[in-house]
């Protein structure tokens, strides 16, 4: 460049993303559902972290939630009711290069995906999991879901429901092999975005409950949490998910905390004195599945054919 000096002149990243590379479409949740929440903060770690659209995944099954690959402009699997776990996993396994996130919903995932989210948790494949949680069926109108509490009054439940719900922090914690288990809320976007960025950052299986409002179906599920600040606590950990002053101030409580214990973690998810957010569990020693699964991406059509007549040859008669 003329008048320039060599050393005056910045090296410019060949390509640089901005929110509208990872936006597709016209989100058609209902106003005021914290799926609108999570795609924002979703779009703007894309954008931060500099994700390739092409080299970036988003699963999903069925539900309201799922339909979230749809409306980001990478590549997306919407696929079959509580299978997102598989798909995931034979997409990590193959492409250890993708960046993979799975998107479910407490019907999605704690009912009929129940047995792949245990083993998903087991393998610990490097993803990043986002399960979104509003105790209820909300695509096909309001019937109750593993999560729902008891007297909860759905369409399958007119009396009030009877069975006490599952705790998806209380299971991912009891499942051996738990390396990253965070709870975060769509009302608190930037400690929702914190634990998101901490989540991906991590090498292994993250996992992390958002706990949402459903104005349709549930508009007071979370009036107990937003109308009362005694009710919340924000873990503090120099490990965990470290948000602003001006943002930890937003919480009346607040406790020094250690996510390197599972035992307080499984303690904590287990209490019903308050609603904890923040870094529950951490263990980034842990090996990653999918590392083993992909060990031999870089053999040839030779080579696998000469390993499979290897095997062959030794039931030779």
């Amino acid at each position: 460049m003329f008048g320039l000096k060599p050393d005056a002149v910045l090296d410019l990243p060949e390509k640089h993303y901005v929110l509208e590379d990872y936006e597709k479409g016209i989100a058609r949740w209902c106003d005021g559902c914290g799926d609108h929440a999570v795609l924002a903060n979703i779009q703007k770690l894309c954008r931060e972290e500099q994700l390739d659209p092409d080299k970036t995944v988003f699963v999903s099954g069925i539900g309201c939630s799922s339909r979230f690959p749809h409306y980001m402009n990478t590549y997306g699997f919407h696929g079959l009711h509580g299978r997102a776990f598989p798909v995931a996993c034979g997409i990590k396994h193959r492409r250890p290069d993708l960046d993979v996130f799975v998107i479910t919903g407490d019907g999605d995932c704690c009912s009929i995906g129940a047995g792949a989210w245990i083993h998903a948790i087991r393998y610990n494949v490097n993803m990043t999991v986002m399960l979104f949680n509003n105790e209820i069926y909300g695509l096909t109108k309001k019937q109750q879901s593993p999560t729902s509490r008891v007297g909860t009054v759905s369409n399958t439940t007119p009396r009030g429901s009877i069975l006490p719900p599952l705790h998806p922090m209380q299971v991912t914690l009891g499942v051996s092999n738990a390396s990253f288990v965070a709870q975060t809320a769509d009302w608190n976007p930037a400690h929702m975005y914190a634990t998101i960025k901490a989540a991906h950052e991590h090498k292994g299986f993250s996992f992390i409950h958002i706990l949402q409002r459903c104005p349709v179906f549930q508009p007071k599920l979370v009036d107990e949490w937003t109308s009362n600040r005694d009710n919340l606590c924000y873990l503090k950990d120099d490990n965990g998910i470290i948000v602003s002053e001006e943002i930890e101030k937003t919480f009346k409580n607040s406790i020094d905390y250690d996510c390197s214990n599972i035992n307080t973690a499984r303690e904590l998810a287990q209490s019903n004195d308050k609603l904890y957010l923040g870094l529950f569990y951490k263990d980034s020693s842990k090996e990653t599945y999918d590392e083993y699964g992909a060990h031999n991406l870089g053999a040839t059509i030779e080579d696998k054919a000469a390993v499979l007549n290897a095997e062959f040859d030794k039931y030779g008669i």
